[in-house]
């Protein structure tokens, strides 16, 4: 399923029915009187968020959503049938805006009204009087709302895991959790984020890998801008180093900078480090750069190797206890 975070879609609630002019006529009863019945209640549109999508990709084709109008009213005091309600579901996370202005933010499954549909129109019925027997007065249905509608997609999760590009954060994910990003050995393998559910026991954490920044993402390098906004709402951040590269130092700064550059609370969030390929150098190192990373951050450090599974348990366990905290 391709991956669509931002979509813009026409939307409009159904317009109510008109109100009917209409008398009663039987048999022997010359002057029956008004019996036109009220119209029908135009159709809302509902926003459901869902669990199960995560991707805007079913409003890339179909660009227009609009509910059912109300039928007209009709004689012998008959209301018109209401016209049938519009349910859009969005994936958890999915920002709606009208022009600039932001209306809603999707953030549980809890069904809510978006635009109500217009009301019935009255009858002729409706206007009897004791000094008007026979009103030939009706009110029209009222209209729907209508608008351009953006939507605007930022994924849910408990840790966001960042790092440049192949430095390891699809193999990481694979090896905590049950998702399959693809792994190769070459740079922008993930062309787009993928989110990863770590569980032990009963307690679980949301994490979601975003396609590796570089020097410049966040004005428009790469492939990391267009993502950097899916860590916003993470509460946590992992920094994932290639400890086998030639300065993992600067590795960690080129990031810091470009998460800087696009939202400066992003680098406010919790933080974990974990310096990945530890198989590829000696211990010495290992231990002279993890004492380079100790004096330059305050915040938890780990030396892992998804190759070897070196260090994996402790890591799943720390990311797990987060997600637990974040929840409680």
């Amino acid at each position: 399923m391709k991956f669509i975070d931002e979509a813009k879609v026409f939307i409009k609630s159904g317009d109510g029915g008109d109100g009917c002019l209409s008398f009663r006529r039987e048999k022997f009863i010359e002057f029956g009187g008004p019996d036109g019945g009220n119209g029908g209640k135009g159709g809302d549109v509902f926003i459901k968020g869902t669990k199960s999508l995560n991707t805007l990709v079913d409003y890339r084709f179909q660009k227009h959503f609009k509910a059912k109008k109300g039928r007209h009213g009709s004689g012998r005091n008959r209301t018109g049938a209401a016209g049938q309600d519009v349910m859009l579901k969005l994936p958890l996370g999915t920002e709606i805006f009208i022009e600039d202005e932001l209306i809603a933010d999707v953030i549980s499954t809890d069904k809510f009204l978006l635009f109500p549909g217009g009301k019935g129109g009255l009858g002729n019925i409706n206007f009897k009087s004791s000094t008007n027997r026979a009103p030939r007065k009706t009110t029209p249905g009222g209209k729907g709302q209508e608008a351009e509608v953006f939507f605007k997609l930022k994924l849910l999760a408990d840790i966001g895991l960042v790092g440049l590009p192949n430095a390891g954060k699809s193999s990481l994910l694979r090896s905590i959790s049950a998702a399959k990003p693809k792994v190769a050995d070459y740079p922008f393998t993930t062309l787009e984020p993928k989110l990863g559910v770590i569980r032990i026991g009963d307690d679980e954490s949301v994490v979601a890998d975003i396609p590796g920044l570089i020097s410049g993402a966040n004005s428009g390098s790469g492939l990391g801008i267009q993502f950097l906004k899916h860590i916003e709402r993470c509460k946590s951040i992992i920094h994932m180093i290639d400890i086998s590269s030639q300065d993992p130092i600067s590795d960690y700064k080129t990031i810091i900078n470009e998460l800087d550059g696009f939202d400066q609370n992003i680098n406010k969030k919790e933080k974990i480090i974990i310096l990945n390929k530890s198989d590829l150098i000696d211990e010495d190192e290992i231990k002279n750069i993890s004492l380079k990373f100790n004096d330059l951050v305050n915040c938890p450090l780990y030396v892992i190797s998804t190759i070897t599974k070196y260090g994996i348990d402790n890591l799943k366990n720390k990311i797990v206890r987060i997600g637990k905290i974040d929840e409680s």
